[in-house]
């Protein structure tokens, strides 16, 4: 039959992989901040390394893999990039720390939004009237989501403190787009390259930060304490750090053998099915409120992806994974990001 043809089958093999792969960060990442949210510098300074193990493992075994050179001038012209990453990467993992899985979805919510406005900012140029729209309706999705709910017991409503992380883990996403489209050139317009810098760099920035925020003196600590589950932060480690690199092949097998609106529709099924599992696996509280932010949140940002695929500025595919590297850890997929990036390039020749 013609439905289970070899296309096909790819297509639906990649979706879900992506899927799956994207799950399983989100859930083991909070299985692991629930077990030690004392750790969450020392435990993203772990990922960080096992994907540059595993990067070079790839390499070690495939010629398609390259890994960079060390030069002091790259590193010098990657510092921004780096630095913007690892800070967004770190609030991104103290605000699924501090948030239910189910809510991870509207704190972040703003990623859309404050992509298309650093852009613009970023080109000087205008968004049309209809990515305006769609900016509007994620944001009120956002808004919906954050408000307060008398159905919510006191324990399940999210700090001020969780929804300002999850408010700037979106904003540097927003910068990271921009730098990373300025950052190519300078990796031979290699994401793989540009994905080892980022994690490579990454760790070496944050390393300090580790220790001075004495998180290796609490690991000690902890270790000697009977109640401490260490093999839920050992296993969680490994699992997180093979699935941010598994995520990163995931992201880019997804936009290369699928549409962008299929690919936003695994993106937006998955984040139904992380509040699904959020309520059932961690006793998540979903509220009618929270039910209708998800959703609204979800239809702007696929708005938003129609508009991009139909109109005449859409880039190739081939471009689009430039956004889409080892360093996103919670399976949140930004692949809309470059297409504003690519519009505002070519609106600006």
């Amino acid at each position: 039959m013609a439905f289970f043809d070899s296309e096909r089958l790819k297509v639906a093999a990649v979706v879900t992989f992506y899927m799956s792969s994207a799950l399983i960060m989100v859930f083991v990442n909070k299985a692991v901040l629930n077990s030690s949210p004392d750790l969450p510098l020392l435990f993203l300074l772990l990922q960080l390394l096992i994907a540059v193990v595993l990067l070079h493992g790839t390499a070690a075994v495939s010629d398609k893999v390259k890994i960079p050179k060390v030069e002091i001038e790259v590193a010098k012209k990657l510092f921004p990039v780096v630095a913007v990453n690892i800070v967004g990467l770190v609030f991104n993992t103290l605000c699924l720390r501090d948030v239910e899985a189910s809510f991870f979805q509207i704190a972040r919510g703003l990623v859309l939004p404050l992509t298309i406005a650093v852009s613009s900012l970023y080109s000087r140029s205008s968004p049309s009237r209809m990515v305006l729209v769609s900016a509007t309706v994620v944001t009120l999705g956002f808004m919906l989501g954050v408000a307060p709910s008398s159905s919510l017991p006191v324990t399940a409503i999210p700090s001020t403190l969780s929804l300002f992380y999850g408010v700037l883990s979106s904003l540097f996403i927003a910068f990271h787009a921009v730098l990373i489209k300025n950052s190519l050139p300078y990796c031979n317009n290699s994401t793989i390259e540009l994905a080892w810098w980022t994690n490579a760099g990454s760790a070496i920035l944050i390393f300090p930060f580790v220790i001075l925020h004495g998180e290796p003196f609490k690991l000690y600590g902890l270790s000697q304490s009977t109640s401490w589950n260490s093999t839920t932060f050992i296993w969680g480690s490994l699992v997180t750090g093979l699935f941010g690199f598994l995520l990163c092949v995931a992201g880019l097998l997804s936009i290369k053998v699928t549409s962008p609106i299929t690919h936003m529709f695994s993106s937006a099924a998955r984040s139904v099915l992380q509040t699904a599992l959020g309520v059932r696996i961690f006793g998540d509280i979903l509220t009618v409120n929270r039910a209708i932010s998800i959703t609204v949140i979800l239809g702007g940002t696929m708005l938003y992806t129609w508009i991009k695929s139909t109109g005449p500025a859409t880039p190739p595919p081939s471009k689009a994974p430039a956004d889409v590297e080892l360093g996103n850890r919670e399976g949140q997929e930004e692949t809309t990001v470059l297409w504003q990036m690519e519009e505002d390039k070519d609106e600006k020749k």
